[in-house]
């Protein structure tokens, strides 16, 4: 069973506690996008097997949405962090064997 920690609240919860987001970090196009940019952001989705940033919301906790770093493979968990951070913390990418953007 996949355990995550909310970043928020400090509690560890099970996947049965939260909701998941869907991919992290994505590009939301306003009112006077594209249709091609808006078509993309709904549908297009990277889904990678291996290391991945995914939202999550903990549902039955605080209710806050989080950002957690994963392996889509083996489920293990490199840590979370607020939605508010806008790429993957530098420790985190390091302890998953993923090099930062430059």
């Amino acid at each position: 069973m996949l355990t995550l920690t909310c970043p928020y609240c400090g509690l560890q919860a099970d996947e049965t506690e939260l909701h998941g987001g869907g991919e992290a970090h994505l590009t939301r196009f306003g009112p006077d996008s594209s249709d091609d940019d808006f078509e993309a952001y709904l549908f297009l989705r990277q889904n990678p097997r291996g290391v991945h940033a995914e939202r999550w919301r903990h549902v039955y906790g605080c209710g806050k949405w989080f950002h957690a770093l994963r392996d889509t493979t083996t489920l293990q968990v490199f840590g979370t962090y607020p939605a508010q951070t806008l790429i993957p913390p530098a420790d985190l990418l390091k302890a998953a064997g993923v090099e930062p953007a430059a």
